[in-house]
């Protein structure tokens, strides 16, 4: 019997994937719990036009966070913290500030998008990634300044 996956099955394919499998299997567990449906024809056409709508879906995603990672890379934002002695911060910059700063120059990031490997504890300037999508990151100079 052949099946289209609606969802991953370990050890039997991805969602979208067309496999044959028992009929005993597709017809009594695959079926009813809505992990597959039957490859007729009909849902072969469906899958293929469903296939087309998500390619340009995720195609058009990726433009617009390129899009954005140009934008984010033509700015650099200012953090203004209080120092100490030997140019210390008190406190830290973390991904919570500079996506603060980010919405002030008028863009709007979520700040688990913003990779920093750890809290900026000095002055200085930073280059900090932001990953926008699985295939584009943009890169952000963070400027850390004495109030």
């Amino acid at each position: 019997m052949k099946v289209i996956l609606i969802e991953d099955v370990p050890s039997l394919g991805k969602m979208g994937d067309m496999v044959k499998v028992a009929g005993g299997y597709g017809r009594n567990f695959l079926i009813p719990q809505a992990k597959a449906i039957q490859a007729t024809t009909h849902n072969i056409n469906i899958l293929g036009h469903q296939t087309k709508q998500l390619k340009n879906k995720i195609d058009k995603l990726k433009r617009d966070a390129e899009k954005l990672a140009r934008r984010i890379e033509a700015v650099s934002c200012t953090v203004a913290k209080s120092t100490g002695e030997e140019e210390k911060i008190f406190g830290s910059v973390t991904s919570i500030d500079i996506a603060e700063s980010l919405k002030v120059e008028g863009i709007e990031v979520d700040r688990k998008k913003i990779m920093l490997e750890e809290p900026i504890k000095t002055l200085g300037i930073y280059t900090v990634p932001i990953k926008l999508h699985p295939e584009v990151t943009a890169h952000l100079k963070v400027w850390v300044v004495k109030a």
